[in-house]
């Protein structure tokens, strides 16, 4: 039977590979989705090696945090952020990757006012222009990134990205492409950015290649995820 750890070394190879490849020679740090899956599947990926965590859910999250505490885990947010929640994961989570709009930056800063380090914050860019996903559009995108930048509890340290799923590759390369000249196009302005969490289970290879610095993956690692309680469907569905 193959085991959590069996597939972490296999991912972890690939990721190595992919590296190796990349024209950025960039380092690559796997992200392990953990949404729906439960304590024990974490525990036995973190005894295996794996020490970063995302989730989606913040009630979720925090009762999984719980049954942890003896693991020294970094734990990333990566889910839509709602308004009321922002208490929760800003003083609860390393990083937040799910970052679309000010109002939510400006609340998690007010919730890391007695926390240090700053909370690590990646934006979140809706780089296919579609309707049922979260993120600012790329026009938008610098006008965010100095609002945040002047946030003295938060850290902006990159973009988060989910293109519209294909199995194309050239089609797949075109989209991770565009982030990356977004991010790009930040660092020529004078951001000091070293973070783009692009790829999932399904093309973090070639995420990898378009210079990918986190990989969020959930199904490779964990296998079929278990239902959740809470029906509602994520629309940042990362796998």
């Amino acid at each position: 039977m193959t085991t959590i750890s069996n597939r972490l070394q296999d991912i972890l190879a690939t990721i190595q590979s992919a590296e190796a490849a990349s024209a950025y020679h960039q380092h690559v740090q796997l992200l392990a989705v953990s949404k729906a899956q439960p304590a024990s599947a974490i525990r036995e990926a973190y005894v295996a090696g794996q020490t970063i965590f995302g989730e989606n859910y913040s009630q979720e999250a925090l009762e999984k945090q719980k049954q942890l505490t003896d693991l020294a885990i970094e734990w990333h947010f990566i889910g839509p952020i709602q308004s009321n929640k922002t208490q929760i994961i800003g003083q609860n989570f390393s990083w937040v990757h799910s970052v679309d709009r000010l109002k939510i930056a400006q609340r998690l800063n007010e919730a890391r006012v007695s926390i240090t380090p700053p909370l690590q914050i990646c934006i979140q860019v809706n780089i296919s222009n579609e309707d049922t996903k979260s993120g600012v559009l790329p026009t938008q995108l610098e006008a965010l990134a100095e609002a945040i930048s002047v946030l003295p509890h938060l850290k902006l340290r990159g973009l988060m990205a989910i293109p519209a799923p294909t199995t194309n590759p050239a089609q797949q390369i075109a989209q991770f492409t565009q982030v990356r000249e977004c991010y790009d196009a930040l660092i020529n302005k004078g951001f000091a950015l070293d973070t783009l969490s692009i790829g999932m289970s399904n093309d973090y290879e070639t995420a990898i290649s378009q210079g990918a610095t986190i990989v969020r993956i959930g199904s490779a690692l964990f296998g079929a995820r278990a239902a959740l309680k809470n029906t509602a469907t994520s629309i940042n569905s990362d796998t």
